[in-house]
């Protein structure tokens, strides 16, 4: 008996590919991209990892252009729409990872997949074509 036609096309086509989005606690969307996973299950520390080993590496291609990134490198200026380097250095991979993994312990931003917000990092989700997730980043109350 032959699969049919329409099941086998359909499961071909999905590639695993995330849709991220940044957001800031005060709403609306600043940064938009998409991350290729390995498998259609994975975990928030995946995601994590996935997205700032993604942001290093969009950074070293265009290492004078500001950057959106989860976690600003050390020696960062930060400026009004992102950060920039002032000099292209190298970027610890496993450093930054920490680094987001602890601001995500901490409150420093928070995630929701498809609109439901993650506890654990090691929560585990199903990729869809339709699964969005959002990173959203803690804004400072000033003074406090």
């Amino acid at each position: 008996m032959q699969p049919a036609i329409g099941k086998v096309k359909s499961a071909m086509l999905h590639k695993n590919i995330l849709k991220i989005q940044d957001e800031m606690s005060s709403g609306g969307v600043y940064n938009e991209l998409e991350l290729i996973l390995s498998t259609p299950q994975v975990t928030a520390r995946e995601i994590i990892e996935t997205r700032v080993r993604r942001d290093i590496k969009s950074y070293a291609e265009r290492a004078s252009d500001y950057m959106h990134s989860l976690v600003v490198p050390q020696g960062a200026e930060v400026a009004l729409n992102g950060s920039r380097l002032s000099k292209h250095r190298p970027i610890d991979a496993e450093r930054q990872i920490a680094t987001a993994f602890n601001a995500f312990a901490n409150n420093g931003f928070f995630m929701l997949v498809d609109d439901r917000q993650v506890e654990d990092l090691d929560e585990s989700f199903a990729v869809t074509d339709e699964t969005t997730v959002k990173f959203i980043k803690l804004v400072p109350l000033v003074g406090g």
